[in-house]
């Protein structure tokens, strides 16, 4: 397994100290694994009535990566729940999906799983008040007092260490009608029979939540495989994806009100993919089906 190195470092100014965006591209396009390395004081982030100003260091998994534009990476929590640290869950139950661009501004979207909005008491999507935080600086927020709040903000965090795992190699790449550009669902298939993992760029997926007012741009969503299938006479390969989160295209990567949904994604060989889409709102469920070109990689 390739081993993890850090290809961009940021300083609390969120200014580039070490390494380049277009690295960090590079290795995101090129199916590397992504996780963001931040320092953090405990009564100046967690609990600001506390006397403990111990350093906190945090590396977190960002399993949902974009490339937007050809040129701009953004990483996705998919499987974090809200935490209370050093001890505890957050007071409700809820997805904490949040979203790092390679500046280093940041988001979070919160919808909450229980689908009862409160007013007052988790109604947004921080849990700190933002004025009890000198390092938080909220830029905007939306549908605070619904089942899905978010906002967009800066967390002027000690450092960034944006690290790459290498570990993938791009086996197959077919359009959106399942015509191949280049490898081989031989190729594809041997590796799935061996026990590799894959994993799935996807282009033009969050498309949908686009308008005339805001076009979509050229995005690719890349996330992992968590179940496949292959059927050996029809030469169809099949499969299920991790939970992903779909955001409105652009630079930077941002919540705003209805341009972001979750769900899972159903992927085919021949182009034809199913998107099990969750209405944060209402939690309630649809399924979208469209063609799209896919990148396929093994570890």
């Amino acid at each position: 397994m390739s081993s993890w190195e850090c290809v961009l470092r940021l300083n609390a100014a969120r200014d580039v100290v070490d390494g380049s965006p277009a690295a960090l591209c590079d290795a995101v396009r090129g199916g590397a694994d992504l996780r963001i390395y931040t320092e953090f004081l405990h009564n100046e982030h967690v609990d600001v009535t506390s006397a403990n100003a111990d350093l906190v260091q945090e590396v977190a998994e960002f399993a949902v990566t974009y490339v937007v534009d050809h040129r701009w990476v953004a990483g996705l929590m998919n499987l974090r729940q809200p935490v209370q640290l050093p001890d505890a869950f957050g007071p409700r139950p809820s997805m904490s999906f949040f979203l790092y661009n390679q500046d280093g501004t940041q988001a979070i979207a919160r919808p909450f799983l229980d689908g009862s909005p409160m007013a007052g008491l988790g109604s947004g999507a921080s849990a700190e008040p933002a004025e009890q935080m000198p390092k938080f600086h909220l830029l905007d927020q939306s549908d605070v007092g619904t089942n899905a709040p978010s906002e967009n903000f800066v967390y002027d965090f000690e450092v960034y260490r944006f690290l790459v795992r290498p570990a993938w190699r791009e086996v197959l790449h077919h359009d959106a009608n399942g015509q191949i550009a280049r490898g081989s669902l031989a190729d594809l298939v041997d590796a799935f029979t061996s026990g590799s993992a894959i994993k799935v760029a996807v282009s033009g997926i969050a498309g949908g939540l686009c308008s005339d007012a805001q076009p979509s741009i050229a995005h690719e969503v890349l996330v992992q495989i968590g179940s496949a299938y292959y059927y050996t006479e029809n030469g169809l390969f099949v499969a299920g994806t991790h939970p992903l989160i779909r955001v409105r295209p652009e630079v930077p990567l941002r919540y705003t009100s209805g341009g972001w949904d979750f769900g899972w994604l159903l992927v085919r060989s021949d182009g034809r993919l199913v998107y099990r889409r969750y209405d944060p709102y209402t939690l309630e469920t649809n399924d979208e089906v469209f063609q799209g070109a896919v990148r396929w990689f093994v570890c």
